[in-house]
């Protein structure tokens, strides 16, 4: 499925077994009391979106030195200290105009991290050594992105990094020498290749395709060997490769062919049949593997309905579980970090209310030691609760969301922000968010849900959202504001939408389409002209613009229908309030987007405020531009919903 606008920042580095987490039943109708002993502390704006002062926690391969983000100089940097030692860290990186976006450990003397330049999204590789004497931009070709394919854990000195240095819109894989910084060519992309996979010893022996309208699966026994398509499907179908077998002879997927619902399969890819079904759900895509390179064993299958659910598939990872559910009763708990024997282990515990805190944990003698508290300013019992529920969109499909309701506030006629998630092709989760929290905090009810389109709930629902911007899927966000009004929670006056990337694009749909529903709306570095935004798409964008044009419209053979649907186009309909951000170095949702709507309302004398940032892209990344783009935004809300 094709991804796009999501505010989600791009990172070179994937999130370990990040949870999104639980606890309340589905309600149909729900209204729950949000009173309190005493009265909500307000907390500043600062306090929600302020830089943690120690994130990010990874340990060592072999176990002996702990790493973390720490902000130096206003960004996040990397610090690594000796495991029980009560020396202070040592900071091994210096970056100053933007945060280390993310990092791994390289073996036990090095680490890789990603940087971009001014949010433009085309990332390098850089390695730094494990005292910050040596570091080595591993990737130093302007407007070239770069991302890790394989980090090759088994071998010292070398890691896989794909580029589009060779061909902007294409990416070839090659083998780095993270000390000279001398690449090798792997594997060279044909022009049509989006994915890589490798084996577990590094090998790179399959690639997904796509012609713009169909995928397919290539395969090869050897990399001696040339590649053979095994399979072909439309777009609108999916085998997705995991990752190998331990005898790197099959794959694990997440396929949906022959299904509604993504499952999890073994596949034999020299013939691409489906030889076995590992796990099924009958009302989500289930997409996840977890497994142990250690033990060569399949950990856990992870899915997520209307919170992350993990399906424990591993004696002894259920026993981990279990001494770790023990000592942090309450919460959930991830595991984001490991040595390589798997005796340390870096533990998350969180929930809705909190961020919650980090822990290094020692299976071998059951001790579990905090290392930090990502937010203490923060605390738990002030924060509101997020409570799934469901309503039904005017034809009838089932739409499934998050209502957060103020803490001590009498669930009825509140001001509400609606917030519908970016992507589109995404979807919104249980857990803790900054955003919903402060909006909480200052007395809004914040609903989003997963509109038609919304990833996870299977291929007819994610199906029927094609080429319905600004319709059956803007619809279902209107619904959402009719059930709210319905159940006696919204007060219909004072109903604000808010929104980043596509939910940017649905907060001017919403003031466009539907004028007299919002009494104020933020938009986020959102599309606002379909015609405009696909004459600056990124290149490496190109491949898939015929699945885009089938999906979203095609601008000669649609022209019509994306005409409707752009709200710079029609623009004589707002009269909201609005307020509109932009990152002028966004690669996904051009400048221009912005400065046509904001100008074009202007002229009509519409009340527009305009907030742009020189060195940001797609969405706000640095500490004092996150502070700035809140407390406008809560200004600006304050102002027209007055909230308390």
């Amino acid at each position: 499925m094709l991804f796009l606008l999501g505010v989600v920042f791009m990172k070179v580095f994937p999130t370990y077994l990040m949870a999104m987490c639980c606890t309340a039943g589905l309600a149909v109708g729900f209204i729950g009391s949000a009173q309190a002993a005493e009265p909500v502390k307000t907390y500043t704006v600062r306090d929600f979106f302020q830089t943690p002062a120690q994130s990010a926690f990874k340990i060592s391969p072999n176990g002996k030195y702990l790493s973390y983000m720490q902000p130096w100089e206003g960004r996040r940097n990397i610090y690594i200290k000796q495991v029980g030692s009560s020396e202070p860290a040592v900071r091994i990186t210096a970056e100053t105009a933007r945060d280390i976006s993310g990092y791994s450990w390289k073996g036990d003397d090095h680490l890789l991290y990603g940087k971009d330049f001014g949010g433009d999204e085309n990332f390098h590789v850089v390695s730094v050594s494990r005292d910050g004497k040596d570091v080595k931009d591993l990737t130093p070709f302007p407007k070239v992105r770069s991302q890790i394919v394989n980090d090759l854990e088994e071998v010292d000195n070398e890691i896989l990094i794909s580029n589009n240095k060779r061909k902007a819109e294409v990416f070839d894989v090659y083998r780095v020498n993270i000390s000279t910084g001398n690449a090798v060519l792997v594997a060279e992309n044909p022009g049509n290749i989006q994915d890589w996979i490798t084996d577990h010893t590094g090998a790179v022996r399959a690639a997904t395709t796509s012609d713009g309208v169909n995928t397919s699966l290539l395969y090869r026994a050897t990399e001696k060997e040339p590649f053979k398509t095994v399979l072909t499907t439309s777009f609108k179908e999916s085998a997705d490769p995991l990752f190998f077998t331990f005898d790197n002879k099959k794959l694990y997927m997440s396929s949906n062919i022959g299904r509604d619902k993504k499952a999890i399969v073994i596949m034999d890819p020299a013939t691409a049949k489906e030889e076995q079904v590992i796990f099924e759900h009958p009302d989500v895509d289930v997409q996840d593997l977890g497994y142990s390179r250690l033990r060569k064993v399949i950990t856990e299958i992870d899915y997520i309905d209307w919170k992350f659910q993990r399906k424990i598939v591993d004696a002894k990872t259920e026993d981990l579980f279990k001494a770790l559910r023990a000592k942090l009763p309450g919460y959930e708990i991830s595991l984001q970090a490991h040595s390589r024997d798997e005796s340390t282990w870096v533990v998350a515990a969180h929930n809705d209310r909190t961020e919650g805190s980090r822990y290094l944990f020692d299976a071998k003698s059951g001790s579990l030691t905090k290392l930090a508290d990502i937010n203490p300013k923060l605390a738990e019992k002030d924060m509101a609760v997020m409570k799934p529920i469901q309503y039904r969109a005017r034809d009838g499909l089932l739409i499934n969301g998050y209502l957060t309701l103020p803490v001590g506030r009498d669930p009825k006629n509140l001001p509400v922000v609606i917030n519908p998630h970016g992507g589109p092709w995404a979807r919104d989760v249980w857990g803790y968010n900054p955003e919903v929290q402060m909006l909480a905090n200052r007395g809004y009810a914040v609903l989003k849900m997963n509109f038609r389109g919304s990833t996870g709930y299977g291929r007819k629902f994610w199906e029927v959202s094609f080429k319905q911007w600004g319709k059956t899927m803007q619809d279902d966000i209107t619904d959402g504001v009719d059930w709210l009004i319905k159940q006696g929670i919204a007060d219909p006056k004072r109903v604000a939408i808010y929104g980043g990337s596509y939910g940017g694009y649905a907060t001017l749909a919403g003031v466009t389409y539907t004028p007299d529903l919002y009494a104020a709306a933020v938009d986020y570095v959102g599309v606002s002209n379909m015609f405009t935004f696909m004459n600056t798409i990124p290149p490496y964008w190109k491949p898939l613009l015929d699945q885009f044009h089938e999906m979203v419209g095609d601008p000669e053979k649609d022209k019509e229908l994306l005409a409707a649907v752009s709200p710079a186009l029609h623009t004589d309909k707002i009269k909201t309030p609005l307020f509109v951000a932009q990152g002028a170095n966004d690669p996904r949702v051009n400048k221009a987007e912005s400065d046509q709507i904001v100008e074009s309302l202007r002229k009509r004398g519409v009340q527009v405020e305009y907030m742009v940032k020189d060195n940001e892209g797609h969405g706000f990344h640095n500490e004092e531009n996150r502070f700035a783009f809140y407390t406008a935004m809560q200004d600006f809300l304050g102002k027209i919903l007055k909230p308390q």
